[in-house]
């Protein structure tokens, strides 16, 4: 089965400032965590390393300050003596958060092997992203980090599964290396057959063998996001 991109965002960041080294991470509340529990910030933006399952909702002040829900201050006396206002000052626009994605579907059942369609898949994603970058005019993304997640079916138990989601992982970290990217970016991590493609509920167990295969097939994936920080447009005068 031909693999698939899903880009998130249109805006797009050099391949060359993409991902550097490779780290286990794992995932909580919306945000990537260390095996402390503390929230993994990309090395060079400095932004947290959202999870696809973050939401709004989510949000901590730590990583996401301006949506978390302030209290209300408490109003204030009115002033005895009018007295001239001062000078607003300009507040500089704060950089937003981009991410990128692209989803490598159909590899072979029970390998961790990249197809040719993965590969071409991947360069065409890595070639967006520095094509994008050149024509972007908020200004240049800085690529935070890049966050590779293996994939299964289900087929097999879930030691097994565990184990081939994150060869998986690593097989597309490395060829991610091998075009550029600087491995200290990079985190890694399998999920087994923990997040399946929607559809493929609709393949039954009863079917044979090859069939229920063939089903399955776009859950042998590995999903691929980088997220960084863009400068945020000014707004326009009214």
């Amino acid at each position: 089965m031909n693999s698939t991109i899903r880009s998130t965002l249109i805006g797009l960041a050099a391949a060359g400032a993409l991902l550097p080294g490779m780290a286990a991470a794992e995932a909580m509340d919306g945000y990537l965590t260390d095996k402390g529990g503390a929230v993994v910030k990309a090395p060079r933006a400095g932004v947290c390393v959202r999870t696809r399952q973050w939401t709004p909702a989510l949000a901590i002040a730590e990583c996401d300050p301006d949506l978390v829900k302030k209290p209300m201050a408490a109003p204030r006396p009115a002033p005895v003596e009018k007295k001239k206002p001062a000078a607003k000052k300009k507040k500089k626009a704060k950089p937003m958060n981009v991410q990128y994605k692209i989803e490598l579907q159909g590899m072979p059942f029970a390998k961790a092997e990249m197809t040719a369609d993965n590969k071409k898949e991947t360069d065409k994603f890595l070639a967006g992203l520095a094509k994008a970058n050149k024509r972007a005019k908020r200004g240049p993304v800085t690529i935070g980090a890049v966050v590779v997640t293996g994939h299964t079916d289900r087929i097999g138990s879930l030691a097994y599964n565990q184990k081939l989601s994150e060869r998986r992982a690593v097989v597309v970290k490395d060829y991610l290396i091998s075009k550029g990217v600087d491995q200290k970016l990079i985190f890694w991590e399998g999920k087994a057959y923990k997040q399946p493609i929607p559809v493929t509920k609709f393949c039954d167990n009863k079917m044979k063998r090859k069939q229920l295969i063939e089903c399955l097939a776009p859950n042998r994936r590995v999903t691929v996001e980088v997220v960084g920080r863009a400068p945020r447009l000014a707004k326009p005068k009214k």
